[in-house]
């Protein structure tokens, strides 16, 4: 039997051995605005792009630590690259567990489990039920991934007879179609500031017709395939896990160069260098341990919630809400430490093309996600008060 040790290993193994051909590939990458066809066939090759599955389609279910230290290491390397490792491996991970037997079949089966899928979760479309299925017709924003994915995500909202489904009171029907890319329209909207090389491409659809079998409900938690924890969570714990990784390994690579940089960094009219100052060895000291901290936080939060559901116990709304204020309060500590490496490198964070840059540019686009902001925040608080019983967002 395999050991958790030789399980993380092997899959945090998988990232780092792509490190050569990723800084190789990233100027490319941002300039295409898409993963390069060497990095995605690279993860193919080496088992990353599956890696998350259930094994029934190609993974090796590894726990939410694995998970994490392999988005750490795949950001670390690059922020679109490591972008990449928290769109297309949760979106792949939740279609292989969630969609129904025969979806699952044409999806997965049918294509020997060689299957990338990005996209837009939330429900920016509608769909028309119809017989056997729906007719899908919406437009989507930011599809992560979706630059070379075979298959798109789409959320949508289910309508009956013109008028919306309801989950429970005062919750709409919220599922997500899984559409062959040819059936989806793309729009040239990915000119952004960074993480350029994600291929986020906005998207449409109009009136395709969807059968029920390709579409699965956005919070289930009801695995149909899959036996670790990580199926019975549902979306929302590896999307979460997914950010606050991909903030945690952006910063670390700011913070390693920078202290790289320090033994030879100069500013001008002082003949100190940077690694000899006091006020830089204090920052560093402060900056490190904020960043360790937060990561263990990180860690320590999706394991206690993967360990009670282990358990058999349920994922509670203060379960959840511990995951995800984890999550935001690592992508504010990442943010900070971004800013601080980023100001006492000078001029040499500056320079267009370099890592430092690149990933200055990629933390500040990267932490405007909605699913890290204030409110998710504030969700949680309210739980912890006992203001509201449940968010079902969360």
């Amino acid at each position: 039997m395999t050991s958790t040790v030789d399980t993380a290993d092997r899959v945090t193994g998988l990232a780092r051995g792509m490190r050569e051909l990723v800084a190789a590939e990233a100027a490319e990458s941002e300039r295409t605005r898409t993963l390069t066809p060497a990095i995605v066939d690279a993860m193919w090759q080496s088992g990353l792009m599956s890696a998350f599955n259930p094994v029934a389609a190609g993974g090796v279910e590894p726990s939410f630590a694995e998970m994490i230290e392999t988005w750490i290491e795949m950001a670390w390397q690059d922020g679109s690259f490591g972008w990449i490792g928290i769109a297309n491996l949760p979106s792949s991970f939740a279609a292989a567990t969630y969609l129904p037997d025969e979806g699952f079949a044409e999806v997965f089966t049918a294509n020997d489990n060689r299957v990338t899928l990005g996209g837009q979760f939330f429900p920016n479309g509608q769909g028309q039920a119809v017989d056997g299925g729906y007719r899908l017709s919406g437009s989507w924003s930011f599809g992560s991934g979706t630059g070379h994915a075979e298959y798109v995500a789409a959320g949508f909202l289910p309508m009956d007879d013109g008028e919306v489904r309801w989950a429970s009171e005062g919750v709409p029907d919220m599922q997500v179609a899984v559409v062959p890319r040819d059936q989806i329209s793309f729009n040239d909207g990915w000119h952004v500031q960074g993480l350029k090389g994600t291929g986020s491409y906005d998207y449409s659809a109009e009136d395709v017709y969807v059968p029920e079998c390709r579409t699965f409900p956005l919070f289930t938690r009801e695995p149909r395939r899959g036996a670790s924890p990580a199926t019975r969570m549902g979306l929302m714990g590896a999307t979460a896990a997914g950010h606050a990784s991909w903030a945690l390994g952006v910063a670390k690579s700011m913070l390693d160069d920078v202290e790289e940089l320090a033994a030879t960094k100069f500013r001008m009219s002082d003949m100190a260098s940077l690694a000899s100052r006091p006020t830089f060895q204090k920052g560093l000291a402060h900056h490190v341990a904020a960043w360790r901290a937060a990561r263990l936080l990180v860690l320590h939060a999706f394991g206690e919630a993967e360990s009670a559901v282990a358990a058999g116990q349920g994922l509670t709304p203060t379960l959840r809400a511990d995951m995800r204020v984890a999550a935001v309060y690592a992508t504010g500590v990442a943010r900070q430490c971004a800013e601080w490496a980023h100001l006492v490198a000078g001029t040499s964070a500056i320079r267009e093309g370099t890592r430092l840059e690149r990933a200055f540019r990629d933390m500040y686009t990267g932490t405007q996600h909605a699913f890290i902001s204030e409110k998710v925040a504030i969700d949680a608080a309210q739980i912890w008060l006992g203001v509201i019983d449940d968010q079902f967002g969360l």
